[in-house]
């Protein structure tokens, strides 16, 4: 059974209103943000702590009061330090049917001729101080952002209202201050076939997850041989591909415990787990309780 999907295709928010929220602390299943990718844009803010964001190959701490944007279709990662942090998961054509007005301003960011920063660090957060205005207008941005986190959160009598008119306002400030690159970061063929080749085997361990994977099948999912297949993994993720499906199948047994009541010899056999004491010696040693201390 798949309880969560790295590559995300379920529908975030309503067909109306396609934004979904998420609060994420020690205790959420997805604590640890694993490999995963969407269609949708997503906004991270760091609430406590910091967030050791991965996007594609490229990776950077977002610390308390910083902002993340992540472009839709990026793979990205997240590995929290004693953090607290939230994200706003939404769809971005929804402007599109907004208003025409801004239409072609929002078209811009959905084609990337407008690459908005990826990282929006205000003032007093310990980096180099940039050009006066731009910092201003970096730090306008942060504000108007943590207002529709604010409203997203509360879910006041017309927040849907402040979202979207919060969202107008940050995409203003990103075009009136130029707030995004004209072009994209150079990318080699190398690097772009490394990140496919991650992707998939990433997406065969979503798919098999209940199931006995073997180095060798993951391996041929990279097109590679066992042997490099492991030092090129390494290099991804900081993790052997072993722990990485380990770790993978953990956040998922989590999920299992914290939405349904299956019992855990059954939530360790769904997450591929054939043996319950090992399964209780993995998870333990990733979440620091037994999963029956973790359902509570």
């Amino acid at each position: 059974m798949q309880y969560l999907e790295l590559n995300e295709t379920k529908r975030h928010g309503t067909y109306g209103f396609p934004f979904e929220y998420y609060y994420i602390e020690s205790g959420h299943p997805r604590y640890l943000m694993n490999y995963h990718w969407h269609a949708e844009y997503e906004l991270i803010r760091v609430l406590e702590g910091s967030l050791t964001v991965t996007l594609n190959e490229k990776s950077f701490d977002a610390k308390a009061g910083e902002l993340v944007f992540v472009h839709g279709g990026i793979l990205h990662a997240g590995v929290p330090k004693d953090c607290i942090y939230e994200c706003i998961v939404f769809d971005l054509n929804v402007f599109l049917k907004q208003a025409q007005a801004s239409a072609s301003y929002i078209q811009r960011v959905i084609d990337r001729s407008a690459f908005v920063y990826h990282h929006f660090v205000p003032s007093g957060n310990g980096k180099e101080d940039k050009e006066a205005r731009e910092q201003e207008s970096i730090n306008k941005a942060v504000r108007i952002i943590g207002s529709v986190f604010e409203a997203m959160a509360g879910k006041k009598t017309g927040y849907e209202l402040a979202v979207i008119g919060g969202l107008y306002q940050f995409f203003a400030v990103v075009f009136s201050e130029h707030l995004y690159l004209d072009t994209l970061p150079h990318t080699s063929q190398k690097d772009v076939k490394r990140i496919m080749q991650l992707r998939r085997v990433i997406d065969y361990m979503d798919q098999h997850i209940a199931s006995q994977i073997t180095l060798s099948q993951l391996a041929e999912a990279a097109s590679m041989s066992p042997r490099y297949f492991c030092r090129f993994f390494y290099q991804m993720t900081h993790h052997t591909p072993i722990e990485y499906l380990n770790l993978q199948r953990i956040e998922y047994a989590c999920y299992a415990l914290s939405t349904t009541d299956e019992p855990v010899t059954e939530v360790a056999m769904n997450c591929g787990f054939n043996d319950l004491s090992y399964f209780i010696r993995i998870f333990k040693r990733f979440k620091g309780v037994t999963p029956g201390q973790y359902r509570g």
